[in-house]
């Protein structure tokens, strides 16, 4: 059987008894959604399941079923029998060690995954790593709980930008509509995800528009934050989910960058509408993510990065600009 389908994965759910399931650092509600979803599922079979990240959920997702399970470590000591790898285009960069003593299922929608578990189970036409686990509950005919159903739509909910993203088919609604079904009050959920922001991400809110700039004649926009920002506002550092995409509401705006400065290196995130793909700009500096929403980190210089990100980031506009890179607003 063929190591990277659905079928061989599925039967590789059923085959081990004791499973770790892990993401990538920095979870999001894609990755806490899917692994809540399918740690649910995976006990309903009988499985002994630890949720290991490298880092916490971010707090909006704290009222989650199951939420509490979850560890933070940077390394596996105990013994398993396989490691389910989720939303993650490289082991590496769940930046927990001790993944690969065991089998390795590796399932994820991002393009540009290596592939790099014994299972592999890729699909790229999945609006959410939540898309795929609900297939795999379906096919091992788990009942699909409230438990369960919840982790999915906020998966759904969070990784299409609240169905904003053009990653969304008629499938994604499909999903949907079972998951309500199952019990999930989706009106609880968006309140959870969307009105639970700190006093300091308010303020952090107003000071990133406050002073963003504007280039290439307004359709892109450069957020700025750094440790200074942040102690000033008082927005907890787990806090900031979302306010990249608060530029976009603009009809001028295409593209939104955030650069997040830390002690040793650079956090960039990018975002943008359409068919403006800033994916691919991602990963020229060894990132990954969606047409719509990816990001890397660098340890360039914040001069050096930003020239030439600028660049990138205007040849995937649309139009390009490519004869009037310095244009400003």
């Amino acid at each position: 059987m063929n190591p990277n389908s659905f079928t061989a994965v599925a039967k590789a759910l059923t085959e081990y008894s004791r499973v770790i399931l892990s993401s990538h650092a920095r979870p999001d509600g894609d990755s806490i959604g899917s692994q809540l979803a399918l740690g649910h599922t995976l006990r309903t079979l009988g499985k002994t399941v630890r949720i290991i990240n490298h880092d916490p959920p971010p707090p909006y997702l704290q009222t989650l079923p199951g939420i509490s399970t979850i560890e933070v470590a940077d390394i596996v000591k105990h013994d398993y029998d396989a490691a389910v790898i989720l939303e993650c285009g490289e082991l590496s960069r769940t930046e927990v060690d001790g993944l690969d003593r065991g089998v390795i299922i590796n399932i994820d929608h991002h393009l540009g995954n290596s592939m790099y578990g014994d299972y592999n189970w890729h699909d790229d036409t999945a609006a959410a790593c939540a898309e795929q686990v609900y297939d795999f509950v379906k096919e091992l005919n788990v009942p699909l709980t409230p438990e369960i159903a919840i982790g999915l739509y906020v998966g759904i909910l969070t990784d299409t930008g609240s169905f904003r993203h053009a990653n969304i088919t008629p499938r994604t609604f499909d999903i949907c509509r079972r998951v309500a079904a199952a019990g999930v009050i989706v009106t609880d959920v968006a309140a959870a995800v969307y009105q639970n922001s700190s006093i300091g991400k308010i303020k952090l809110t107003g000071a990133l528009l406050d002073r963003m700039e504007l280039e290439c004649d307004g359709r892109v926009v450069i957020l700025r934050v750094d440790d200074a920002l942040m102690q000033k506002t008082g927005c907890p550092p787990d806090d900031m989910d979302g306010l990249i995409n608060l530029p976009l509401s603009a009809n001028s705006v295409q593209a939104v960058i955030m650069i997040r400065t830390e002690t040793l290196s650079t956090r960039v995130s990018l975002r943008s509408k359409a068919n403006i793909d800033v994916r691919q700009v991602a990963v020229s500096y060894g990132g990954g993510g969606h047409r719509n929403a990816a990001g890397f980190s660098t340890a360039l210089p914040q001069s050096e990065l930003e020239s030439e990100l600028l660049k990138q980031i205007y040849r995937v506009l649309d139009p390009p600009n490519p004869l009037n890179l310095e244009s400003k607003v």
